[in-house]
């Protein structure tokens, strides 16, 4: 108690908050919860997941996927969590990366595992009457569906990118018309706007992740790996895009224009930096959602899994602690 104390003293003036470090997305309200013990569980995808995170799409290919998938699906399994991979490509090209994707067996059949391709190799394998090729990479995998990224701005800035022929709202459309597993689509790192949202709105996929601008841009990422007379020239380009909170105001007025719509899902990503991000974001949003977490996650998943789990811990701490006392403005 004594050194407790002592603390309290030695610490109080570096404690004190002025006006400006206010947090006013929410009011606080002390009196009306004990602390909690618990998260309740929310069903998604046909599934049921023990908080409302999703651990995003982040890498695939590389030396470190296995090692960082096995760390993120044992996260998903420990915390009851949805994953997404990372581009499943390279398994197109070479069967021997399965073993870095293959995560069934320790994420278990309760909880969702989605596999992803971009948008431009799905296009091509339509193109080229290969849709079996992407029906073989489910099953390898065991996944639940597909998560397809749109990305025609990073394939543009990326020095061996691909050239989309046709709209991706058209190449969509046409992979769910030959398919019968469940499709995500999501951007990667700008978000889309009203038109595009509605658009997706209108197609039988199985839910939309935000990708907002704000968190990883992988439009930036592959632009810094041109020439510095590229970047100065049209690198602008990677600084537009739509932010994870305005997407959420876009997804109100769309399901309110159109509340025959509201069966979909929706993933909230893209600069959540942490559990306060999410927790104002799927309860800003006037629609059943989970958020998603990328780079977060990535940090620790390059470690040793006990510092990974370390760190969902905490959050999931303080996502508890928001849920009792928390309330969004």
């Amino acid at each position: 108690m004594a050194d407790r104390k002592r603390d309290h003293i030695e610490m109080a003036f570096r404690s004190q908050i002025g006006k400006i470090d206010k947090d006013r997305r929410f009011v606080y309200e002390p009196m009306l919860s004990p602390h909690p013990s618990k998260i309740e569980p929310i069903s998604f995808l046909g599934k049921r997941l023990k908080a409302p995170v999703w651990i995003s799409s982040m890498t695939g290919g590389t030396k470190m996927a296995k090692k960082i998938n096995i760390n993120l699906a044992t996260l998903a399994r420990e915390f009851g969590l949805g994953m997404g991979l990372g581009s499943c490509r390279c398994i197109l090209e070479d069967e021997s990366c399965l073993e870095d994707f293959d995560v069934r067996e320790i994420i278990g059949e309760d909880l969702p595992l989605y596999a992803n391709l971009g948008i431009c190799q799905v296009e091509t394998m339509l193109e080229n009457k290969q849709v079996y090729r992407i029906e073989h990479l489910i099953n390898s995998i065991r996944a639940d569906g597909l998560i397809v990224h749109i990305n025609p701005f990073q394939e543009f800035f990326q020095p061996e990118g691909d050239v989309l022929k046709r709209a991706p709202i058209d190449i969509i459309e046409e992979l769910l018309n030959l398919v019968d597993f469940n499709i995500i689509v999501k951007e990667v790192g700008q978000g889309m706007g009203y038109n595009s949202l509605k658009a997706l709105l209108k197609l039988p996929v199985a839910a939309i992740d935000f990708g907002a601008f704000g968190g990883t841009n992988f439009s930036r990422l592959e632009l810094l790996r041109n020439n510095q007379q590229i970047i100065q020239s049209i690198g602008g380009l990677a600084q537009v895009g739509q932010t994870a909170e305005e997407m959420t105001c876009d997804m109100n007025k769309l399901f309110e224009e159109f509340p025959e719509y509201q069966n979909k899902e929706i993933i909230i990503s893209g600069g959540i930096k942490g559990f306060l991000d999410g927790y104002y974001l799927i309860n800003k949003i006037k629609h059943k959602a989970i958020y998603g977490q990328g780079s977060a996650f990535l940090a620790y998943a390059t470690e040793d899994y006990e510092t990974l789990k370390f760190f969902f811990n905490y959050q999931l701490n303080g996502l508890q602690m928001a849920n009792a006392y928390l309330r969004v403005v």
